[in-house]
C-alpha cells in the first residue's frame, strides 16, 4: 500500500539519519530543516526515470500515483523534473530521448552545500537556481524566508517552485532572470549559493557579496569535469578559495552551455605529430579538469570512423581551433588546426600537473579578480 503525503515524517527523520551518517548533515539547525520540509511537496508534478539499458538515455514519467512514489522521494538520488527545456512528466505518456534541463538534486548534496556555506543567524543568501524549490525551502526554514532571494532563469520552473514553497508556508523573494547577473535593487548578501554549474564565478556575485562573505558554486567545464568551490570575498573586490572534493556535478547554467558544434572542420588538414599523452588520460576526473584549465572553451567529442572505431576530437567552436587524435598501434598521433594548438596546451598543463605529483582537486586554489579567474595547484618543492 502506498503511503500518503501525511505519512512522510518518518521518512524525513530516516533521511536526516542517513545524511548524518554520510557526513553531509552536521548541525542541529539543518537537521531540523530536513525533518521539517517535505521533499514530496516539491515533486508533485512527478519526475523522469531513466529507462534501463537505453542508449542514448530514454526517460519515462513517474507520477504521484505510482507505487512506492513517496518512498522514492526520500531516496538519496537526483530526480529529473524537466527535459528539453519545457517538457515535464505530466506532458508525456511513454518515453522520450531528450536532454535533462532541470532536476531535484540529491538530498545528500543539497544539505552538504548548505552546511558548507557556513551560514549564521541573520545572514542574507542569494540562491542561483531555484529548481523545484526544495533547497530554497530548507534555507527558508533555517534562516527565515525574508533572508532568501532565489533566482531562476526559467519562468515556468520558478512558478512551480513558488506554488510548492507556498504550500509549505514559505514565501521568499523569487526572481525570474539570469542568476549570473545577480539581482537588481542594490542587494548585498552574506552568502551566495549556486545550484547550477558555472564556467567562471560571475563578477556580479562578488559585487553583491559583502566583504568576508562566502560564495559556494560548482565550477565546471565543457569537458564535464567539475568541483565545488568555496570562495571568500575580499575588501578589494576579489574572491579567493579552494575546492571541497567529491567530484560534484551540476547542470551548467543555461547561459553558459556550450555552443552547437555545427559543421566540423576538415580533420585531415592541420599539422600532425606524435602525442605525448593520449586521450585516455581524459578518463581521469582531475586530469580532465586540468585540461579544461588549459582549453577552457573546448569540447570533447567522439566521432565514428567506421568499423566500430571512434576518433576523439577536442574542438573550440568559437575560436575555430581543433585537435583530432588517432591511435597507431600502441601510440597516439594528434593533428591540430586553427589559430591555437589545443592539444599542445592540454599536454603542457597535464605534464606540469603530473610532474607536481598529480595533486587532487581539493589541493587546488581559485582566485577571481576583475581581470578574470585563475585556478592553480601546488607545485612540488624544488
Amino acid at each position: 500500500m502506498t503511503r500518503t503525503a501525511g505519512d512522510s515524517a518518518p521518512l524525513r527523520r530516516a533521511l536526516a539519519d542517513s545524511l548524518a551518517e554520510l557526513g553531509a548533515l552536521r548541525t542541529g539547525p539543518w537537521r531540523e530543516a530536513v525533518e521539517a520540509v517535505p521533499r514530496e511537496a516539491f515533486l508533485r508534478g512527478g519526475w523522469f526515470d531513466a529507462v534501463p539499458g537505453s542508449a542514448p538515455t530514454a526517460w519515462r514519467p513517474v507520477m504521484p500515483d505510482a507505487p512506492g512514489w513517496l518512498e522514492q522521494c526520500y531516496r538519496d538520488e537526483s530526480l529529473v523534473t524537466q527535459v528539453a527545456g519545457t517538457i515535464v512528466p505530466g506532458d508525456l505518456r511513454g518515453e522520450i530521448m531528450r536532454t535533462p534541463t532541470s532536476s531535484s538534486t540529491m538530498p545528500n548534496l543539497v544539505v552538504r552545500m548548505w552546511e558548507e556555506l557556513r551560514v549564521e543567524d541573520g545572514h542574507r543568501v542569494l540562491e542561483a537556481g531555484t529548481g523545484t524549490g526544495y533547497s530554497t525551502a530548507l534555507g527558508c526554514h533555517r534562516l527565515g524566508e525574508e533572508k532568501i532571494v532565489s533566482v531562476e532563469v526559467d519562468p515556468e520552473v520558478s512558478a512551480r517552485a513558488g506554488v510548492s514553497l507556498g504550500a509549505c508556508g514559505f514565501f521568499p523573494e523569487l526572481v525570474v532572470g539570469d542568476a549570473l547577473a545577480g539581482v537588481a535593487g542594490g542587494h548585498r548578501f552574506d552568502r551566495v549559493i549556486s545550484t547550477c554549474g558555472v564556467l567562471t564565478i560571475p563578477p556580479a556575485w562578488i559585487e553583491q557579496t559583502r566583504p568576508g562573505g562566502i560564495i559556494l558554486a560548482t565550477v565546471c567545464g565543457w569537458m564535464y569535469s567539475s568541483e565545488l568551490a568555496r570562495l571568500t570575498v575580499s575588501e578589494d573586490g576579489t574572491a579567493h578559495g579552494g575546492f571541497l572534493g567529491g567530484q560534484i556535478s551540476f547542470m551548467l547554467a543555461r547561459p553558459q552551455l556550450p555552443p552547437r558544434l555545427g559543421m566540423l572542420p576538415d580533420l585531415d588538414a592541420g599539422d600532425e605529430r606524435a602525442a605525448v599523452h593520449g586521450p585516455d588520460v581524459l578518463g581521469d576526473w582531475t586530469a580532465r579538469f586540468v585540461s579544461q584549465i588549459a582549453a577552457p572553451r573546448a569540447q570533447r567529442v567522439m566521432l565514428g570512423v567506421g568499423g566500430g572505431q571512434e576518433r576523439p576530437v577536442i574542438i573550440d567552436v568559437e575560436a575555430g581551433a581543433w585537435a583530432a587524435l588517432t591511435r597507431e598501434g600502441n601510440r597516439w598521433t594528434v593533428r591540430q588546426g586553427g589559430p591555437a594548438r589545443l592539444w599542445d596546451d592540454i599536454e603542457e598543463h597535464l605534464t606540469r600537473w603530473l610532474t607536481d605529483g598529480s595533486p587532487g582537486l581539493e589541493a587546488f586554489g581559485i582566485l577571481v579578480t576583475p581581470e578574470g579567474q585563475a585556478i592553480t595547484w601546488p607545485r612540488c618543492a624544488g
